[in-house]
This record gives C-alpha cells, sequence and structure tokens, in this order.
C-alpha cells in the first residue's frame, strides 16, 4: 500500500470520505467499476467502529423479532458471500442460547421457530466456494448436553439450549484493511491521516474537498464529480462542513463495549439474556473469552466519547446476573476493554438497542445542493452489499453504466484461498522453524501476504523473535510499516496486528515494537515517547 499524497491535479470520479468498513467497500465497488477514486480517512482505516464489533458476521437472528425479514435476509445472504471472498477472515461458528430463567423458557418456543425462519432465510448457506465452511441446520440441546458442550455454564436452573449457526471475524480490522487493499489494486488512491476540513463548492455544487494532511501537516484539495460521505457516527459532522443546516437526516448514536477475560466458552458463542431483556454474548475468540456487548445511547460529541470504569462495572453484572455462579468476573479479571459508537437511523424507538440496523443512503441534492450523498447506519454484515446499493445511486448522477460488477464473485486483496485449512497447513509446514501456533494465526490474518511478510526473516533472523505468549513476532511490525500505512504505535497494535488486542502485552514487548518502529519511521526520542503514552493510554483499563 502507498499512501497518496494527491499532489496531482486529477478530478476524480468519486471521493469516499471515510476508511471504515463501509467507506473501504464503496471504493473497492466504485474502482472495480473503473472509475477513479479517492479514499481519505481522517485517522487510521478502521480506528473507530469498525474495530469496536463483536467480531461476529451475522444475520440477525433477534431482528426476526420486529419482523425484519429483508435487513436478515440481505444479511444472511452477505454473510455467505464474506465468508466466500474472505475465507481466510470469516469462519463459521455455533451460537449457543441457553435457557436458564422464565423468561428465556416462555420465548423457547418462538425463538425455535425464528430459528427455523432463519434457516429457511439463509437457503444459499451451502453455497460457499470452500466446502469446509457449510453451515448446519439449528438444533435443540437437553441441559446435559448443553452442559457436555460447555462445562463452564451452570447447571443450575438450566433447562437446556438452542443452538444455530452463523460466521465470526478473526480480524475485522484487517478484513476492512483487505477491502481498501483490494480498491487500491484497482486503482483507487488512498490515504489515511486525511482530514476533511471543508468542500469545494460552486453554484450549490461540491466539486471536490479541502484536506488537511496530519502526517506533513499541510493542506490540500482534491477535485472530484461526486463525493460519498461515509463517516459513520461522524456523517452528521461531515455534512456540517458544507455549510448547510438543513439536512434531513437523523442520525442516532449507540454506544458499544466489549470486555476481554480469561477463557469460558470452549467452542460456542454463549448466547443469554440479561435481567432486563437484552442479550448477552460470550464469545470465544483467540483462546480467551470476548464478552459483550453494551448498546445505549450517547447523547454528545461523537469526539468527545470514551469508556468509562461505570460502563465495564454495568457490563460485568450484566454477566454475573445472565449466566449464573460458575461464570462470575469481576473488574481485576478484565484482560482488555474496547468499544466506540455505532451509527442508527431510525429515530421511532425510545431504547436503541431496539433500533433497526438497517441503513440509509441519502442523495445531498434534496438539502439544496449536488455532488454529495450521505451513507447511515448499517452493520459490518452487510457493508459490501451497502456498498453495491450506494453505487447504484452514484452511477445515476455520474451518468454511468450502473451494471452490477461482481464484487460477491472475485475474492478480496490476499484472499485467493480455494480451502483454508489446506492453506494454513501448507504454511506450517513451509515455515516450519517457527512455531506452529504462530504460523497458524499469521496465515489467516495476512492470507496470501504471508508470504511477503516472513520475507522479512529472511533477511533478519531477529525478526521472527515472538513478542507475546500468542506468538506474534517482530516482522509484523516491519510489514505494517513498509507495506500497510501504519504511521502510529497504536496503528500497529491495534490495526495491523492483535498485539493489543487481548491487553497489555507487556512493558518489555511495547518498548520493543516501539523502538522498531521508531527507527523505520524515524521518530524522535520525544515523538517515540508519546506513542509508547497514548498507547499506554488505550490499553489502561479506565
Amino acid at each position: 500500500m502507498i499512501r497518496s499524497d494527491f499532489k496531482n491535479s486529477k478530478v476524480y470520479d468519486i471521493i469516499v470520505i471515510g476508511g471504515g468498513i463501509t467507506g473501504a467497500a464503496v471504493a473497492y465497488d466504485a474502482a472495480s467499476r473503473g472509475l477513479s477514486v479517492a479514499l481519505v480517512e481522517r485517522d487510521d482505516f478502521s480506528s473507530k467502529t469498525s474495530s469496536a464489533t463483536s467480531k461476529l458476521i451475522h444475520g440477525g437472528l433477534r431482528y426476526l423479532e420486529n419482523f425484519e425479514l429483508f435487513l436478515v435476509r440481505e444479511s444472511l445472504r452477505e454473510r455467505r458471500i464474506l465468508e466466500n471472498i474472505a475465507p481466510n477472515f470469516v469462519y463459521p461458528i455455533p451460537n449457543m442460547i441457553i435457557i436458564n430463567n422464565k423468561e428465556m423458557e416462555k420465548k423457547k418456543i418462538l425463538l425455535k421457530m425464528g430459528m427455523i425462519l432463519y434457516d429457511i432465510l439463509s437457503f444459499d448457506k451451502t453455497f460457499t466456494w470452500d466446502k469446509n465452511k457449510k453451515l448446519p441446520l439449528h438444533e435443540s440441546l437437553s441441559k446435559d448436553n448443553t452442559i457436555k458442550r460447555e462445562p463452564a455454564l451452570n447447571s443450575k436452573g438450566l433447562k437446556g439450549s438452542l443452538v444455530y449457526y452463523d460466521c465470526a471475524s478473526i480480524s475485522p480490522e484487517r478484513l476492512t484493511l483487505a477491502f481498501i487493499k483490494s480498491a487500491e489494486a484497482k486503482g483507487a488512491d488512498i490515504a489515511n491521516y486525511m482530514e476533511v476540513a471543508g468542500f469545494k463548492v460552486k453554484d450549490k455544487k461540491i466539486e471536490g474537498v479541502e484536506l488537511i494532511d496530519k502526517i506533513n501537516n499541510r493542506k490540500i484539495s482534491i477535485k472530484g464529480r461526486l463525493a460519498i460521505n461515509c463517516a459513520g457516527p461522524w456523517a452528521d459532522k461531515v455534512l456540517s462542513l458544507t455549510g448547510n443546516k438543513n439536512h434531513k437526516e437523523v442520525l442516532r448514536r449507540s454506544e458499544g463495549i466489549h470486555i476481554i477475560t480469561k477463557k469460558f466458552s470452549q467452542e460456542y458463542v454463549i448466547t443469554s439474556s440479561t435481567p432486563k431483556g437484552r442479550h448477552i454474548f460470550i464469545i470465544p475468540w483467540r483462546g480467551y473469552s470476548l464478552i459483550g456487548t453494551t448498546d445505549k445511547e450517547y447523547i454528545g460529541s461523537p469526539d468527545d466519547w470514551k469508556i468509562k470504569k461505570e460502563n465495564i462495572l454495568e457490563l460485568i453484572d450484566d454477566v454475573n446476573a445472565s449466566y449464573g455462579e460458575k461464570i462470575n468476573i469481576s473488574y481485576d479479571d478484565v484482560l482488555f476493554c474496547y468499544g466506540g459508537l455505532r451509527p442508527l437511523v431510525e429515530d421511532q424507538t425510545e431504547d436503541v438497542y431496539e433500533s433497526s440496523r438497517k441503513y440509509e443512503i441519502f442523495d445531498n441534492s434534496i438539502d439544496g445542493f449536488d455532488g454529495l450523498i450521505t451513507v447511515e447506519g448499517g452493520k459490518y454484515t452487510t457493508s459490501r452489499g451497502l456498498a453495491e446499493n450506494v453505487m447504484k445511486i452514484a452511477c445515476k448522477k455520474l451518468r454511468v453504466s450502473k451494471k452490477k460488477i461482481g464484487t460477491d464473485k472475485e475474492y478480496i486483496f490476499g484472499s485467493e484461498i480455494e480451502d483454508i485449512e489446506s492453506f494454513v497447513e501448507l504454511c506450517v509446514e513451509k515455515y516450519s522453524e517457527l512455531p506452529k501456533d504462530t504460523v497458524n494465526y499469521l496465515a489467516r490474518i495476512y492470507g496470501t501476504e504471508i508470504d511477503n511478510m516472513l520475507s522479512v526473516i529472511h533477511k533478519d533472523k531477529s525478526m521472527a523473535k515472538p513478542l507475546t505468549q500468542e506468538g506474534e513476532i517482530l516482522a509484523q511490525v516491519v510489514y505494517a510499516v513498509k507495506n500497510e500505512m501504519a504511521f502510529k504505535l497504536t496503528d500497529i497494535l491495534f490495526r495491523r496486528t492483535g498485539l493489543g488486542t487481548l491487553g497489555h502485552p507487556g512493558k518489555k514487548a511495547l518498548n520493543t515494537i516501539a523502538d522498531l518502529a521508531g527507527k523505520l519511521l524515524s521518530w524522535s526520542a520525544a515523538r517515540k515517547k508519546e506513542e509508547i503514552a497514548e498507547a499506554e493510554k488505550l490499553l489502561k483499563k479506565p
């Protein structure tokens, strides 16, 4: 990946604002059509909402309760497509809904009916390119069978469980990056740390954007026939830069946090119900448990949001009240926490938990100025399909063919793998000098890029040094800086690698990573100290 400096006088067909999964998918779709594309991101790619997910690629079983059949069907279709085009990132995972209280007992019949409908709506779930990724039908388990499969569950009050299948993403941040790399491979110009400061407007028509290059500390502008606002929870903030205060979109923000703890669930996503009737998950992830999520409306500037200790304690209370005494956690058990804001377009529900995860695409010409499309709402799973729908409107405005170009038929960058398990086995055999678990993990998050990434080791054997007990290595730091536009220590720790996503990697490892990154990026001693301080702040629990 090469960061564009936008020094040419090119007029782009499309300028995409926002480098989360929505912007990444839109840029990829647009570039695949042969359009000239620029994608700009204010901070780092996938640094906000797209990195704050539950790591699930799912159809949304609970949306059936609100009869959102179209959203569920769309999500199930996109789940299968992501399994196909991103086989190293997306994997089947069983979901176990435990029946352990009176409220869930009352809903058991309804849940059973919902799962039957879920199976029907996912009629194409066996149409996977990798035949090992076919998803089974749902099943009912007795109390004994439930505990046999997940021994951490408390037998007291447990009546059994219902099991259905969805998918999980081992790294939503790198999956987003793969979409961005796919866009670049199709000709898109890409830049992170490039903030939109305003729009170039002529006769109420947007003709480009004014940018602040935060890496080189300069102002630049680029021209474009059409801008697409994919800024997520910041979409209304971007709209305000037009100077028009009468835009008609309604945007709500929901905050969600997750915590990482020691391992409780062995194989299943264990779903329970909180005393207030909201779902809560314990998800097996990288040898630990990922627990979440909260869903509370956030009022205020998205720039001011942060995780508070009270949010973590509320989530802990929900966990302890929902699973019984065998799964009982305290604040000290939390190894790491992360979260973010979700953009919601619906304002008809009092509780954001009940709000739809549908999306809206607005042609801002209805607000009195042309040349801008705004995307709001949505969910990670449906982003590729959302991009197709955005481009239908964009192509009409640009007066170019809106014929579907088939991003659902082509592997994304680095994911050109027919059989992921066979691919991993070959990698383990090829790199037998490295620990098996390390290669297993690296093969999945780098896919077919693994050879390029590990080529660093051939020149310097010290780059094979494990940094954490999970086995990630120094070569990843080099690759992140030289090949993946990582400019900050936090980019490396949280979005190019998983070095910081399971908690603090340790002072020694953190300093080693900072030393290498600083050398590659020519940091001064003061700058390196600042980078470490910023990372420490994010690694520390509130």
